[in-house]
């Protein structure tokens, strides 16, 4: 049981990090990391959790997601623009052809997944 609670810490801090790279590189998406930290702080620590839920950049767009499954409009097309950019600027960098159309595959993977989330109009 402290070996599952330290590992979903442990993924809980190393997701909220990525999801505040995310913030200041284009090409790191920051909502589905910050998703990530709440789901495994909400099992691992109730103090990180609370202030997860409470932190003025991250609180409405998890409760959004908590409480109705969806996010507002800017924020699905900030979505797909930054997630587009980088798998586009990733697969013209990539030699590879099989990486390539690796990433083809899960960039369009993405983007349909983010197509079926519902939207909440913008305020």
């Amino acid at each position: 049981m402290m070996l599952k609670r330290g590992l979903f810490l442990l993924a809980g801090l190393c997701s909220l990090g990525l999801g505040i790279l995310g913030i200041v590189l284009p090409i790191l998406p920051t909502v589905p990391f910050i998703l990530l930290a709440a789901y495994c702080f909400a099992r691992s620590s109730n103090r990180l959790h609370r202030w997860l839920m409470q932190h003025p950049w991250f609180a409405e767009p998890l409760k959004n997601w908590q409480e109705k499954k969806a996010i507002r409009k800017d924020l699905k097309r900030k979505a797909y623009m930054v997630s587009s950019l980088s798998f586009i600027v990733s697969i013209a960098i990539v030699p590879l052809i099989w990486v390539k159309v690796m990433l083809l595959c899960l960039g369009t993977g993405l983007i349909m997944y983010l197509r079926q989330i519902p939207e909440i109009d913008d305020e």
